[in-house]
Parts: structure tokens; C-alpha cells; sequence
């Protein structure tokens, strides 16, 4: 890998950052003095510092965000502001990229990563990732819904999955109802669209988990961290090393 970009990576800075850092000759390489930019490194077997401070290089990062309103689920927009926006300031440096999508009004868990392959498995059809949602639904939902749900849905460009609906209370005065809803898909606007079959409507979206991770009860609304080791090794099925 180049000083350069593994500098970069590591949070120093821009590439022309980090390139006025290396030909300072801040920077050494096994105890060595490196000035040349495009220098190349082993960061597993290298010793590299900084100033004479070590430089600690992550290749892969795992953020879990339990994702506010109004932010949408993209690396740049011209118009909203976007889930890589709002972890900027501590993670502009690892080219992290949203796991999947959740609509600009619906909140909770999203993964955020640069770790492609991962991702790839996480969204994979055939993986059939569990994606589960805890909502609140304009109009009572009944046995029937359940049923039907489980079946699967005709949503005209295509047929739903069989989904796993579970009513957690009915607001029978208000004709309001809070539900858990579990689906193995991620259409477009899927949880919404499946409701408007059945003749109700979404007020409330939040996701509670995604496959193996779920969202940490302590992580308020727009709060985000790295996940933890436990985390981490329920990710390993998909591919994470």
C-alpha cells in the first residue's frame, strides 16, 4: 500500500494533506526516515510513526447508526443531508458507504461500512437477511393481515415474501395499531407498500435489526459507534474475517 493512501485511511488528512506530512520528514518506516509520497508499506509487518508516535491503521470499519429522520441513506446527495454526512466528523476518513437503505422518514439501524464484500452478503437475495421493524399503522390490523403477510403480498411489480407480522397493541379508539414486522426484502418503500394492500398505512418507521445485529437500546436517536467485537463475530457467516 502507498504512505500516502495508507495515511489517509488512517485519518491524517487529505491525500495533499498527508503529502506535505510525509515530505517533512515526519514520517518513518522501521525506524527509517520515509520523504517519497508513493512510498510502499506493509501495515501488518511494517512499523510506521508518526512524529514518533505510532500510526494505527484499520483497513475495514463497522458503524452502526440508529438513523434520525430527514437523513437520507446515500454517500452524497445535492439536496439532504446523508448518512455519511452526519458520521463525518469522526469517520470522513474510511469511505464508509450505508449496508442497504432506509427511507429519508424512517429511522433506526443501518450499518455503515467500507467493507463491500460484506455488504454485498448482507444484501444478497439468496442470504435471505432478516430485516425487522417495529411500527406504528394508521387503522386496526387484524388476524387477517397477519395471514396475508405471511402468504405474501401482490404488489403489482412483484409478489412479497412470506413476512412475519406480530401485533404488539391496538389502539382500537384511535384505530391505531403497533406492530413488529419482519421481511427477508428491501424494495423500494416494501413495509409502506405492504401496508396500502391491506388498506392502511405507515405513520411510524423504525428498524430494530438486520440480520445477526441488532440496534443497542443505549444508542439514542442519531447516535452512532463502532460495533463491538460480540457484534462483530455475528458477522463472520457473511464473510467478515
Amino acid at each position: 500500500m502507498r504512505l500516502d493512501k495508507l495515511l489517509s485511511h488512517a485519518g491524517y488528512g487529505s491525500r495533499k494533506d498527508v503529502k506535505k506530512i510525509i515530505v517533512s520528514g515526519s514520517i518513518t518506516v522501521n525506524d527509517k526516515v520515509i520523504k517519497k509520497v508513493g512510498h510502499n508499506v506493509d501495515p501488518e509487518t511494517d512499523t510506521i510513526q508518526y512524529m514518533n508516535e505510532p500510526v494505527l491503521y484499520q483497513e475495514y470499519y463497522y458503524v452502526m447508526l440508529n438513523k434520525p429522520d430527514g437523513i437520507i441513506s446515500a454517500t452524497e446527495d445535492r439536496e439532504y443531508e446523508t448518512v455519511i454526512d452526519w458520521v463525518e466528523l469522526d469517520f470522513g476518513h474510511a469511505q464508509l458507504f450505508p449496508v442497504g437503505r432506509l427511507d429519508i422518514d424512517t429511522t433506526g439501524f443501518l450499518l455503515l461500512t467500507n467493507n463491500g464484500q460484506l455488504a454485498h452478503q448482507l444484501l444478497s437475495p439468496k442470504k435471505k437477511v432478516k430485516k425487522r421493524y417495529e411500527a406504528l399503522i394508521e387503522g386496526v390490523v387484524t388476524e387477517e393481515d397477519i395471514q396475508k403477510f405471511e402468504k405474501g403480498l401482490d404488489l403489482g411489480d412483484f409478489i412479497t415474501q412470506s413476512a412475519n407480522l406480530e401485533i404488539l397493541e391496538v389502539h382500537a379508539e384511535i384505530s391505531q395499531t403497533l406492530i413488529h414486522v419482519e421481511i427477508t426484502e428491501g424494495k423500494f418503500h416494501q413495509v409502506k407498500r405492504m401496508f396500502e394492500a391491506v388498506g392502511k398505512e405507515v405513520i411510524q418507521l423504525h428498524r430494530i435489526s438486520m440480520g445477526p445485529l441488532k440496534l443497542d437500546p443505549e444508542l439514542a436517536l442519531g447516535d452512532y459507534r463502532e460495533l463491538t467485537e460480540a457484534e462483530m463475530d455475528l458477522l463472520v457467516p457473511y464473510g467478515l474475517e
